[in-house]
């Protein structure tokens, strides 16, 4: 039975990997995995073929005397991983709804107007530096759709644009590495209590600027970034331009999701009820505020929350709680023993791999050039299940910065990835010979860059 639920996590993890071969949304295999591996292991605990543990190593089995006791530490467990879970998922619901109220009112137009120059250098830079701070508030993801929308009307020729589309995404999966706003994996790390937004940005920031700045100063010198790009003059569309509040609800919007750590660090409350609270002020804002002159009170349901909410990607809140769950499922079933203590599944693989692999440095950068290939939010899950280091410890924050960055080696690697190669309809084989090799070196420049913080200067 333990063999048959690894088997099937593997599967299903393939299956997800495999998301455009396949030609399924990898929501489904998640959802699916995480449905049959639950029920595997409560069909399994119950006739006492497996034992479950919790996370404060207390172990449960059916066979263990008082059988409602064991029921209940089974529920209580299962409790407690869908409630972090539930965090995380609430927290990213928020996040996003206020980042579609700010698009609703156009408010990333306002930062659209401010790019004017023609200069192909120039323009890598620029919207490489917009693409850094800016996943860093809003996260990589969204980062990369809004200026790849920029891009269009930037650089109308597209054998162009897909090199600045590429060195898009290795600029915001640097800026969202530091942020514990900036990508779902440290949103992750934050939200369990690993990391704290101070620690990871003292200690991350510096190694995600060489990530970014190393291939942005080698990709300046190709030829495909030499010269002016030919455009007409760009403008904020007419629609634009009669929102008035384009750059109200931008800032108050952006200046929100900045408040979520800052509501932490004041009450201590954890991170989801901060952005719940951002959002309700928010929306709240936006109920009010007249787009334009001569408003309908008719027309307030195109800029309201209610539409925003409707614009939101369940199907990537979906898959979270699929992985998610999974990878609980895995943590939780006892796998065998280590010193004469029972050990989960996840715990069993950390130490099996730190025998093999003693420097852990080097396990935490194999890590990231995996998510590369495999989605990075299990890998960081099933990290967190593996160690069981004290808050803002140096692995914790290696492991944001390499599994953030990480994913910039292949387009598929990562969620602003995918959705450039979706946009720009980029070939797979082209971003791995020309884009791959200075996502590497950025990712390796910055690797290094945090070791040498971490072992000579902190």
């Amino acid at each position: 039975m333990l063999n048959l639920i690894i088997f099937l996590f593997i599967i299903g993890y393939l299956s997800i990997t495999l998301e455009h071969p396949f030609k399924l949304d990898k929501t489904v295999p998640s959802l699916l995995m995480a449905g049959v591996i639950w029920a595997l292991l409560a069909f399994g605990f119950n006739q006492g073929w497996l034992s479950v543990i919790d996370e404060y190593s207390n172990v449960y089995n059916i066979n263990n005397g008082d059988e409602k006791a064991q029921l209940y530490g089974f529920s209580k467990n299962l409790m407690h991983h869908f409630g972090k879970t539930a965090e995380i998922l609430i927290f990213l619901i928020g996040a996003m709804t206020i980042v579609e109220i700010i698009d609703l009112h156009r408010g990333f137009d306002v930062i659209k107007s401010r790019i004017t120059t023609t200069n192909k250098v120039r323009l890598l830079w620029t919207l490489g530096l917009v693409a850094f701070i800016l996943s860093a508030v809003i996260d990589n993801l969204t980062a990369t759709i809004v200026l790849i929308t920029l891009l269009r009307k930037l650089v109308p020729v597209k054998e162009y644009r897909i090199w600045f589309a590429s060195m898009i995404v290795i600029a915001a999966n640097a800026g969202g590495a530091w942020s514990p706003i900036g990508d779902v994996t440290t949103t992750m790390l934050w939200i369990a209590n690993k990391v704290t937004a101070v620690g990871l940005s003292e200690y991350v920031i510096v190694p995600s600027i060489l990530c970014f700045v190393v291939p942005f100063f080698f990709a300046s010198r190709l030829k495909a970034f030499q010269g002016e790009t030919p455009r007409k003059h760009y403008a904020v569309d007419t629609e634009s331009e009669r929102l008035l509040s384009s750059k109200t609800m931008l800032y108050i919007g952006l200046g929100a999701i900045i408040f979520v750590p800052i509501f932490k660090m004041i009450t201590g409350l954890p991170p989801y009820l901060g952005m719940m609270f951002s959002l309700g002020f928010v929306w709240l804002f936006s109920e009010y505020i007249k787009p334009y002159e001569g408003f309908n009170k008719k027309d307030k349901q195109h800029y309201s929350g209610h539409k925003a909410l409707s614009k939101i990607e369940f199907s990537s809140i979906l898959f979270f709680f699929g992985i998610l769950m999974a990878v609980a499922a895995l943590e939780s079933m006892v796998f065998g023993k280590i010193n004469g203590e029972e050990i989960g599944t996840l715990g069993y693989a950390a130490e099996s791999l730190s025998r093999a692999i003693p420097n852990l440095d080097v396990v935490v950068i194999l890590l990231g050039i995996l998510s590369s290939i495999i989605d990075n939010v299990p890998l960081v899950a099933a990290s967190m299940g593996m160690y069981d280091y004290e808050v803002d410890h140096v692995i914790w924050h290696f492991i944001a910065y390499c599994a953030g960055t990480g994913g910039s080696l292949l387009i598929i690697g990562s969620a602003a990835g995918v959705a450039a190669m979706g946009m720009e309809r980029i070939d797979f084989i082209w971003y791995l010979k020309r884009i791959t090799w200075l996502a590497f070196i950025g990712f390796m420049s910055g690797a290094i860059c945090f070791l040498f913080i971490e072992h000579f200067i902190r």
